[in-house]
């Protein structure tokens, strides 16, 4: 089966935003919102699935990398996100339990909330995976749609190979690497640039080694501490309880020791039989 992925070219990109147009038409995701965190309202949020920044002269498009094997996947308590076989990492709002572990755990701080909604969900790119299972699409809505070929889908080796290329052949044109291809254990999402991307969160210090081997270094000890948590508790309630019954406590002993306090009415004709 094949890997699919996106390959971004970011000395082609024209800035037009048709990529942002297309994918929220095809997926729906309505106007962009004001929210006083956000910087620019051109950001990504739960309406922007992917977006276009300005840099020294250059249009990058910002989206979700779905990696190889994503962070936000192996977070997520419940299941919500999953890495489909083929490529695209898709998130199941039924079962999402709203503890943003995916927005905390992603490298590239990628994952939204949609903060609008009386029951929020996490929002992000997912390839529109639905839309070219059903037959919908061929492609997703973005690459289909830039003018320039800018940013094109297709097979990740494939695209792999485009890229080394286009760099082989245009000496001192291009940054010799392709991101994405090793990062992190390797992404689906992949650019080749004229300048650094560490802006757009491909930052010098992510490694290749896959992040989930990390984050499940840490979540494999869950179940064994809150085993161990209620363990312990049941110990302490028993060595308490047997204490109680070798000196003898029952409740009859608890009420010769904590007599009930007699209400105001009691005592008021308790005086009066006294007078």
């Amino acid at each position: 089966m094949k890997n699919f992925g996106i390959l971004t070219d970011v000395t082609l990109c024209i800035g037009c935003e048709s990529c942002v147009t297309a994918c929220k038409n095809a997926n729906n995701t309505g106007e962009d919102l004001p929210w006083r965190w956000k910087r620019d309202i051109t950001d990504l949020s739960a309406e922007r699935w992917t977006t276009i920044l300005r840099k020294d002269n250059h249009y990058i498009r910002k989206q979700c990398r779905h990696c190889l094997e994503p962070a936000c996947v192996s977070a997520c308590l419940v299941g919500a996100l999953q890495k489909t076989p083929e490529g695209p990492v898709i998130y199941d709002g039924d079962i999402c339990m709203g503890c943003r572990y995916c927005m905390m755990s992603c490298p590239f701080d990628i994952p939204r909330y949609l903060w609008s909604a009386s029951i929020p969900y996490v929002r992000k790119c997912i390839m529109c995976n639905d839309l070219i299972k059903s037959g919908e699409l061929q492609q997703p809505a973005c690459t289909s749609s830039c003018p320039v070929n800018a940013t094109i889908f297709g097979d990740r080796d494939e695209l792999l190979s485009i890229a080394k290329k286009r760099i082989e052949d245009n000496p001192g044109k291009y940054i010799s690497k392709v991101y994405g291809e090793s990062e992190v254990g390797g992404t689906s999402v992949m650019y080749i640039s004229d300048i650094e991307l560490d802006f757009l969160g491909w930052k010098k210090n992510l490694g290749q080694k896959p992040l989930p081997q990390n984050t499940w270094m840490h979540l494999k000890k869950v179940p064994w501490l809150f085993g161990s948590v209620g363990i312990l508790m049941g110990g302490v309630w028993w060595i308490i309880e047997r204490r109680m019954k070798l000196q003898g406590f029952d409740e009859s002993d608890t009420e010769k020791i904590n007599p009930q306090v007699e209400s105001d009415d009691e005592i008021e004709k308790n005086e009066k039989r006294e007078l």
